[in-house]
């Protein structure tokens, strides 16, 4: 990925900076809505330890968990290239920074559809990496179904569905809810999950093929909405699903929703564009 160019956060990334000790305290804040564990060296200790000979080499519990940090850091402040880097370089153990980083850039700052689809691929194949060396991570597998997720709405939904990708997203986020059942996002994405089918090819084939059911995709998304009110993604995508299910019928709800998404005070660079692009839907 290195030759590939990395478009600049456009927004002022001051109040993003999380220096120092503030990392930390905002933590818990900061990710709601993935459930990263903080980490400190008791986290990257535990990482060594489960990684094994996929652990970083010549790094121990404390360069790990400051690696980890600086990596999270630039994620935070938009910093995405870095992030990326800095996360691939740890292999395995720094999948869910990298794979969350060229995510994000790729779906708000990437505008070319082909460049788009090649760094969701690459997001995957990190998470791919992270669920073989750690499958008890949530995160292994939540990146997983995002980078697959994303990757699919750039294609047709019958090529989406013929490949399997479907199915891929579903055991991923499967996974991540049994091993986090507050993984806000994870949330989301399953209610996005059955709203999306259900839209494409009707209730009654999504039921019977994908078990994809309306009464789910509300309860995902309650859910998510529950573990992360002021959240701009758990917002837009909650007008998407509205507008999934319903269509019409639920367009004022939805753009309600894309309008208190807009409003929010975003926390980091990914609430920023989140935000951003709720307001530059509604405009």
């Amino acid at each position: 990925m290195a030759k590939s160019a990395w478009a600049a956060f456009p927004h002022d990334a001051k109040a993003y900076a999380y220096a120092g000790d503030a990392l930390k305290k905002a933590w818990p804040k900061l990710h709601a809505g993935d459930c990263e564990p903080f980490p400190d060296d008791k986290r990257a200790a535990a990482l060594i330890k489960a990684a094994g000979k996929a652990a970083p080499k010549g790094l121990d519990a404390g360069a790990l968990a400051e690696a980890l940090q600086d990596a999270w850091r630039a994620f935070h402040r938009g910093d995405f290239k870095t992030a990326y880097e800095a996360g691939e370089a740890l292999g395995p153990v720094g999948a869910s920074v990298a794979a969350k980083a060229i995510g994000i850039h790729a779906t708000y700052l990437v505008d070319d559809d082909k460049e788009k689809l090649q760094r969701f691929e690459q997001a995957a194949k990190l998470a791919e990496a992270a669920i073989k060396v750690l499958p008890e991570d949530a995160n292994s597998h939540y990146r997983h179904a995002f980078a697959l997720g994303r990757y699919s709405q750039g294609l047709s939904i019958a090529k989406a569905l013929k490949d399997g990708i479907a199915g891929k997203v579903r055991a991923s986020l499967d996974t991540a809810l049994e091993l986090e059942p507050k993984h806000a996002e994870a949330h989301t994405a399953m209610a996005l999950y059955h709203g999306e089918i259900i839209a494409k090819i009707g209730a009654m084939i999504g039921g019977l093929t994908y078990g994809a059911k309306a009464s789910e995709a509300e309860k995902h998304m309650k859910e998510a909405l529950k573990l992360t009110p002021t959240s701009p993604i758990a917002l837009i995508e909650h007008g998407n699903l509205l507008m999934l299910l319903h269509g019409d019928k639920k367009e004022d709800d939805a753009a309600a929703a894309y309008e208190k998404a807009a409003k929010s005070k975003p926390l980091d660079a990914m609430e920023a564009l989140d935000a951003a692009y709720a307001k530059s839907e509604i405009e």
